[in-house]
């Protein structure tokens, strides 16, 4: 089903073209590219080539999200990597939250990807486990912007779509079941404080995962929106330090 919304401002898909080394760049769940925005201008910068797709249904209106399946999402990421795959020799994935679920979709999907990038990814929500039980609920309460700098709101929906919500469970067993067919080199931020995901997502990601090289820094000054907050800039120079130490 088509989208009926206009996309949002600041919710549109980015590109910035750079050398032969390719970064897909991941928004989260009901959240858009303005959340990632700032991590792909700065690995821009740094001279990479950098495409920031926005996941279908997102960044237009709850209802539209309401409309997709976790197979779209995931389509719109395969989109941005085809994309990179036609300018680059060396691709890395960053996501964030459900952005960081589908980062390591595409590394248990696609071995030739060089590394991945997660920060507050997620496979495990067990507040969201009731909502399959819900009948005759369409929408519940937003979930984004949980940001600790109280200046900053990032672009996301105010409602959360049940029907969504049920498609992400689905597209969290299934990566979480096939964890250990990963063997990239892996970084990993988690904040200690998050109100959506439980930090120990990351660690169980961690432990899991079966690549030699994986790296897990602790964030404590940001909450989940961790791109947007206080730990911006720590994220952003770790995973261009990683970058370098792994192409």
């Amino acid at each position: 089903m088509s989208e009926r919304y206009p996309v949002l401002r600041d919710a549109e898909p980015f590109y910035f073209e750079g050398n032969q080394i390719g970064i897909l760049v991941t928004h989260g769940f009901t959240g858009s590219t303005q959340s990632m925005r700032p991590l792909g201008e700065a690995y821009a910068k740094a001279g990479y080539t950098v495409c920031g797709p926005r996941l279908k249904g997102h960044g237009t209106h709850y209802e539209d999200m309401e409309q997709t399946t976790y197979k779209d999402w995931i389509h719109s990421v395969e989109e941005g990597y085809q994309r990179l795959k036609e300018r680059c020799d060396t691709i890395f994935v960053t996501g964030l939250s459900m952005g960081g679920t589908l980062a390591l979709y595409m590394a248990e999907k696609y071995p030739e990807i060089r590394s991945i990038i997660l920060i507050n990814a997620a496979i495990e929500v067990p507040a969201m486990d009731p909502v399959i039980q819900l009948e005759g609920v369409r929408f519940l309460d937003a979930i984004g912007s949980d940001i600790k700098r109280p200046e900053v709101i990032e672009l996301a929906y105010e409602k959360t779509p049940v029907q969504s919500i049920k498609e992400l469970l689905q597209l969290m067993k299934e990566v979480k079941g096939s964890l250990a067919t990963i063997t990239c080199p892996t970084l990993l931020f988690v904040s200690e404080e998050d109100h959506v995901v439980p930090p120990g997502n990351s660690q169980y990601i961690y432990d899991h995962i079966s690549s030699k090289v994986k790296e897990i820094h602790h964030l404590k000054e940001s909450y989940h929106v961790a791109t947007l907050d206080h730990d911006q800039e720590r994220i952003i120079e770790k995973t261009l330090d990683f970058i370098k130490k792994n192409i």
